[in-house]
């Protein structure tokens, strides 16, 4: 998997594909044993979907803050234990017959405050730990690991609590974050400077002031908030079309969801070949324009209302957006100074965080008012906005990477 990079980063790139797999396997299994185990209704999954993202927009701030100011690595160590404890509560309330809604909630909180440590910390340890020629590919390895994970994890979960009950998939998930935590603490982490002695408020503002005046990083950022509220409009009422218009089953959409995370693989492993073909302002481009594509897909069965045409504007959804994910973070680790990646990085999981329940809200009110069509159109529009957006940026020009920040 790593062979080609760096042997230190070869422990960051095992220890994320192990975080990543306890992290969906654990958000898969949730709400699996809240409806099996205590019969939740659309109420209680909704409220543990909602605390499993507060975080993101909580905390995102305070940890890329202290990412840039305390070890990147022992940050992530602290992130991935607190994850397993998580799990291994979740466990043992599971096996004493203790498990509620309310436990579900709390934990999952926890376990999403050691996500979002772990997702700021390590784009920003990335460029400490390979030359800035690899970090594109170092960034592909680790979104093939997330990819992969987002792909197998539900499946995953769902046959492990059918088959085996409860215990099993939460074990499973705890042994894996433990194994992250057992990975993280083999790397060694290059010397840094000296942290700031200025007050965080300082350096928050610092931070979020970078972003908004670079001229790459400020529609980056914009792009993906537009891109994060069209899709979640999407998701609000995906589900609900498929069934009512589309006339699938029940596996049916699930099997048109899954091609999401096949596309994400398949773009995973074609990210780098695509950078080296194109210019890379091109490439950072192309996942928005690739999003406009699915969204028309997804379109085009109000005309020819089929599963088969559902599932590829999925794919194309995980295809395309995962080659952006990949080039825009390498394109953002180059143009930040190192002292200020996890603030960097804290400002856009907390902007594309924020976007979403904002997405999921306008989905639900436009389904509501209008019906589900009306959503595929306004997630379309939302769509051609983001590609306007990042298109028509200074980010076309790009012919390579920029010179590294200083």
């Amino acid at each position: 998997m790593t062979s080609t990079l760096p042997r230190p980063f070869a422990f960051l790139a095992w220890s994320n594909l192990a975080a990543q797999s306890a992290e969906q396997l654990s958000l898969a299994a949730v709400p699996l044993v809240a409806v099996l185990v205590l019969g939740a209704g659309p109420g209680e999954i909704g409220l543990l979907a909602a605390v499993q993202t507060l975080p993101f927009l909580l905390m995102s701030i305070p940890l890329g803050l202290l990412a840039d100011r305390s070890s990147r690595r022992r940050l992530m160590v602290a992130a991935e234990a607190l994850r397993a404890l998580s799990l291994v509560a979740l466990l043992a309330a599971v096996l004493a017959d203790r498990l509620s809604i309310a436990w579900l909630a709390v934990l999952g909180f926890a376990g999403a405050v050691g996500t979002v440590g772990f997702s700021v910390a390590a784009p920003a340890l990335v460029p400490a730990l390979v030359p800035r020629e690899a970090l594109a590919a170092a960034n592909g390895r680790l979104e093939l690991a997330r990819s992969a994970a987002f792909a197998a994890g539900p499946a995953l979960a769902g046959a492990l609590v059918s088959w085996a009950g409860a215990p099993a998939a939460f074990v499973l998930a705890a042994v894996l974050s433990g194994s992250a935590v057992a990975l993280l603490l083999r790397l060694s982490e290059p010397a840094r400077p000296a942290a700031s002695s200025r007050h965080p408020l300082h350096d928050i503002r610092e931070g979020a002031a970078f972003v908004w005046r670079h001229p790459l990083l400020r529609p980056m950022m914009l792009t993906g908030i537009a891109w994060n509220i069209a899709w979640f409009v999407l998701q609000a009422a995906y589900v609900p079309y498929a069934v009512r218009a589309l006339g699938l089953s029940a596996g049916q959409v699930g099997f048109t969801l899954a091609a999401y995370g096949a596309g994400m693989v398949a773009g995973a492993l074609l990210a780098s070949r695509v950078v080296a073909a194109i210019p890379f302002g091109r490439a950072i481009q192309l996942g928005p324009v690739v999003s406009v594509l699915a969204a028309s897909t997804m379109v085009a069965t109000l005309a020819v209302p089929s599963g088969w045409v559902a599932g590829l504007s999925f794919f194309l959804f995980g295809a395309g957006p995962i080659v952006w994910t990949i080039t825009s973070t390498t394109l953002r680790q180059s143009v930040t100074p190192d002292a200020m990646l996890g603030r960097v990085s804290s400002v856009f999981l907390a902007a594309n965080a924020g976007a979403r329940p904002l997405g999921a809200a306008l989905g639900g009110a436009i389904g509501a008012s209008w019906g589900e069509p009306a959503c595929l159109v306004v997630a379309l529009a939302g769509f051609v906005l983001q590609a306007v957006l990042i298109v028509g940026s200074q980010v076309r020009s790009l012919q390579r990477l920029p010179v590294p920040a200083g």
